[in-house]
């Protein structure tokens, strides 16, 4: 591979231990004000990277505006990469049951639940990989509701060239103001797009701030009151969710995050080498750029590092210029 053609990273989260650096995480970031002006960047945020499940609030929309009326909890967890709940699994399996679909035709991937107490709960009741379980679920039951509302095909709804795929691309590039140039398959199976952090952070801002009413606007507020379904307990995007009043967060694996404030302003990073750890520590200087208040994002940044049991060092975003 050309090392010319990597996005431009730089430094955006650290971890000490003692008095040392240990771990710096690379990557790149921006936040945008409410008048969708560039207010901090780090490296490339124009770059093409591939937004992984923080694409799942937009192919809502898209299903919304294909007649999709669901409960706003069950609408959120369209959006989620839920952690496997039993909460979690009979949400996903009522959206199959109310449409009258077999669980059987869910196109997604098996998995254990993707939370650690979920995970270790659902073994010890000798569980193994399942649909249901996995994160996407929610996902995939919403498209095959979709599917059956509007009289298309079950069997194919992650082809390329099927009804629901078409409209979800069309969807995507309306709210980036991208086009979309690079397709890939997601690890559940769908489509997933080459965007620019600039083109996310523009969506997520096109989220909170639609009219009333709008399928935009019903995802958003579905998701800002059920956090809990959006991720789960313990899991950082619902704590912040909870912890900054109309705030809209979703993650995505390879250390993606993307965050929405109630007055349009976003903040979108991608950590360069994927880790989940230093998502939301590097995502704090951003969100204080633009206004949140800092003891609201206390338990989100400088993280313990433990040596012997005890905190010897943090793990956090590196302050903004």
């Amino acid at each position: 591979m050309n090392l010319a053609s990597f996005p431009a990273h730089t430094p955006i989260a650290v971890q000490t231990r003692g008095e040392k650096v240990e771990s710096v995480h690379f990557g790149s970031l921006v936040a945008l004000d409410a008048a969708g002006e560039i207010v901090v960047q780090r490296g490339e945020p124009s770059g093409l990277m591939y937004p992984r499940s923080a694409l799942k609030p937009l192919f809502a929309v898209a299903m919304v505006r294909a007649g999709l009326a669901l409960p706003a909890e069950q609408l959120a967890l369209a959006a989620a990469s839920h952690s496997g709940s039993a909460d979690h699994r009979d949400t996903a399996a009522k959206i199959l049951a109310e449409a009258g679909v077999e669980a059987a035709v869910l196109g997604n991937s098996t998995d254990l639940p993707y939370g650690l107490v979920e995970r270790e709960a659902w073994i010890r009741e000798g569980n193994g990989a399942t649909q249901l379980a996995q994160n996407c679920s929610g996902k995939h039951a919403a498209m095959l509701a979709t599917c059956v509302l509007n009289g298309w095909d079950t069997a194919t709804y992650l082809q390329h060239e099927h009804p629901l795929p078409t409209l979800m691309r069309e969807v995507v590039e309306e709210l980036t103001g991208e086009p979309i140039t690079v397709i890939s398959t997601d690890g559940c199976g769908t489509e997933v797009f080459a965007l620019s952090l600039t083109g996310m952070a523009r969506a997520f801002s096109a989220l909170v701030t639609a009219a009333v009413g709008s399928a935009e606007h019903q995802v958003a507020a579905a998701m800002r009151a059920y956090p809990e379904m959006v991720a789960g307990e313990g899991r950082d995007v619902t704590e912040l969710m909870r912890a900054v009043p109309g705030l809209l967060a979703k993650d995505g694996f390879e250390g993606i995050q993307f965050i929405a404030l109630d007055d349009g302003s976003a903040v979108a990073l991608k950590v360069a080498d994927g880790s989940d750890r230093a998502r939301m520590p590097a995502a704090v200087p951003a969100l204080e750029a633009l206004g949140v208040n800092p003891e609201l994002l206390i338990p989100f940044n400088n993280l313990s590092v433990l040596g012997g049991g005890h905190n010897v060092g943090t793990l956090s975003g590196l302050p903004l210029p």
